[in-house]
């Protein structure tokens, strides 16, 4: 039998050169790490924010000017980062080992505080989402979760469009990461389908475009449905605490009013985004015979058998633990049970879990979790937001629509190089004073809400959100076990998806949601009273 496999990642022509981006990269970081003088605003920061006197008690600074060395520093790192990321100039992994290779040995960081980058709360999580959906794929029961949810579909549009719009709306309320885990060996049992059913004389010729929209359609109707709800994502409960430390809290219900009507209205900018991108390359228009084999597959495999029983009921305990855990269990915990239940019930075999991971994407996934720790702890990141809310300021965009727009816009591209959470953590202490600052009635809700929402739109760098790492992990060719996504296909797809992401925000959230739903009276007064009373 053979195969045929036509590749288009984007990365032929001058992106296959490693050489020249491992030179290019290594020659910005210098540059700005090492030669470039400190600019006096980078020092000023850290002095007035405390970073010198943090990275002076870990012993990582003797003085100011040490400091923001150490601060340009991780300023140089970032674009290598991305360059490295993007071109796979170094494998992916290991670009993810780079990140604490260079903490450790440029001492930016406390050796302790480096090491819970690859094992805390998030990596764990991440490695037991892997494992998760090894599990489901061993037992078959992915088929038989595309026959609930697609089975019923025929043809192209509506699997794509019922896709689009059911994983934005799911993804609003349980744990995207985990649909994604569970959904991505669905989408390719559903190419491999479509493409078996043109096979011609034994020669099975792959469709690389249709594999690259099913899973990129999947992974960004997930990311997307972030802004429906609380529960979508520690980011919002994040935001929701910084709102009632000045007293004007928001609740569940409340935040659904703001951003639940955008989420249908994305998912389907989605399908029609992937349409008009995918659409002229892909050759197999038709998913009903892959989506049919499922079925077949399904109805022969016969009543659930005990592995299924055990796998679902797994998926379904994480789940739970996930939404009642809380902060006491974390994400990582309840995820963890993924590699241990499998073994000890006996339905997945250990050493095929640990070949089914893909440990490129854990490590990668972790070092740029080492990354936003360096970007956060010296100060770099809050340098870069400081530096951005100036120009808003410059040009007028202080307050109003003006003020969200450059709010959101700062906090989409900040979260593409750290997590959403990490990016709300860092934004929202400075964004809600800016609110309050304004004037502006509802203001302090209005520019949380802003920061928040931008934050599901890790669309264009794989180290984004986990969703992208996990297409990017399992999105492999059933027959040959090659990966159907390069990281350059996030840049080459997901910048201009996160851009028309953001347009929605500010043209359905902004103008109309905002409009209509309205603010509060009150909230601004007691937000200023409460950060008053804080100054003195």
């Amino acid at each position: 039998m053979s195969h045929e496999i036509n590749h288009d990642t984007g990365g032929g022509g001058i992106l296959s050169n490693k050489i020249l981006w491992i030179c290019v990269g290594v020659g910005i970081f210098i540059l700005v790490g090492f030669v470039l003088p400190t600019p006096q605003s980078v020092v000023d920061t850290v002095e007035k924010y405390g970073f010198v006197k943090k990275l002076v008690e870990w012993e990582v600074a003797h003085d100011a000017q040490e400091a923001a060395r150490k601060t340009m520093i991780v300023l140089g790192i970032i674009p290598m980062a991305v360059i490295f990321f993007a071109t796979e100039a170094i494998p992916i992994g290991l670009t993810g080992i780079l990140m604490p290779t260079l903490a450790y040995f440029l001492h930016l960081l406390p050796r302790g505080m480096i090491g819970k980058t690859f094992a805390g709360d998030a990596p764990m999580f991440l490695l037991g989402v892997l494992a998760m959906g090894v599990a489901v794929v061993d037992v078959g029961l992915h088929k038989r979760l595309a026959t609930w949810l697609l089975g019923w579909t025929r043809g192209f549009l509506i699997p794509v469009f019922v896709l689009c719009i059911s994983m934005a709306v799911v993804g609003s309320f349980i744990s995207a990461h985990a649909m994604c885990a569970f959904m991505t060996p669905v989408m390719m049992a559903v190419y491999f389908g479509a493409v078996e059913a043109n096979r011609k004389e034994g020669e099975l010729v792959h469709d690389p475009a249709l594999a690259k929209f099913l899973l990129f359609a999947l992974c960004y109707a997930l990311n997307v449905g972030g802004v429906g709800s609380p529960a979508a994502g520690g980011r919002n409960v994040i935001m929701m605490g910084f709102w009632s430390e000045y007293n004007v809290p928001m609740d569940f219900f409340t935040w659904m009013k703001y951003g639940l009507p955008m989420v249908p209205i994305l998912g389907v900018m989605v399908a029609f985004y992937m349409m008009v991108l995918f659409g002229r390359k892909i050759k197999t228009k038709d998913l009903t015979p892959g989506l049919a084999a499922i079925k077949e597959e399904t109805k022969k495999m016969g009543k659930m058998t005990y592995p299924e029983y055990v796998t679902f009921g797994m998926l379904l305990l994480i789940l739970i633990l996930w939404i009642v855990g809380g902060e006491e269990l974390g994400l990582g915990g309840p995820s963890l049970l993924a590699l241990l239940i499998p073994v000890v019930f006996r339905t997945t075999d250990w050493r095929k879990i640990l070949g089914g991971i893909s440990w490129d994407a854990w490590f990668m996934y972790c070092g740029a979790l080492t990354l936003g720790a360096l970007l956060k702890e010296s100060g770099a990141a809050l340098w870069l937001a400081q530096t951005f809310l100036n120009v808003l300021s410059n040009v007028g965009m202080n307050a109003g629509f003006g003020l969200w727009v450059g709010l959101s816009g700062l906090s989409g591209l900040i979260t593409n190089f750290m997590s959403d959470a990490g990016t709300t953590a860092l934004l929202g202490p400075i964004v809600i004073p800016m609110g309050i600052m304004t004037g502006v009635e509802g203001e302090p809700w209005a520019v949380g809400l802003a920061v928040a929402f931008a934050t599901s739109f890790a669309h264009f760098l794989i180290v984004g959100t986990p969703n992208n790492a996990i297409v990017y992990g399992l999105g492999i060719y059933p027959d040959t076990g090659e990966r159907a996504i390069h990281p350059m296909d996030f840049i080459k797809y997901g910048f201009l998806l996160f851009v028309l992401s953001m347009l929605v925000v500010w043209i359905i959230g902004f103008l109309v949601v905002y409009n209509v739903v309205g603010f509060p009276e009150g909230i601004l007064e007691t937000a200023k009273a409460v950060m008053e009373s804080g100054a003195q």
